[in-house]
């Protein structure tokens, strides 16, 4: 019941609590529970217990373990989310992904294997 909820609500990238700036380079493990966005680049391993967005100006090599996700950017790793996956005109995603929901925008672009979970069977 509580997880419908937090599906339904739409991924707000006016509400940022991090952010990973252009221009800044980050190599390591980043936990978060709050809204994270990545303008620069990221190697290693990102986990938020909110969402992930990549903007189009962003190359990130990392495996994501998040709530939802918004992809605008070149993304290469492994995804795991509770919700939503949104690869945006721009976006390009290189890995494997497990997720309830998938938007791929005409022009984006996703390469790799898809597997869909249903929280409700759980």
């Amino acid at each position: 019941m509580f997880n419908k909820r937090d599906e339904a609500r739409p991924i707000s990238s006016e509400r940022v609590d991090s952010i990973l700036g252009k221009g800044t380079e980050f190599t390591g493990k980043i936990k978060s529970s709050g809204i994270i966005r990545i303008e620069g680049k990221f190697d290693g391993e990102l986990e938020s217990s909110q969402d992930v967005i990549i903007a189009e100006e962003a190359d990130v090599h990392a495996d994501i373990k998040a709530r939802h996700a918004v992809i605008s950017g070149i993304y290469h790793g492994n995804v795991e989310l509770a919700g939503k996956l949104e690869i945006k005109s721009s976006g390009k995603v290189f890995g494997n992904i497990k997720v309830a929901s998938i938007v791929i925008e005409d022009g984006g672009v996703f390469e790799g294997e898809c597997n869909m979970i249903n929280n409700d069977l759980k």
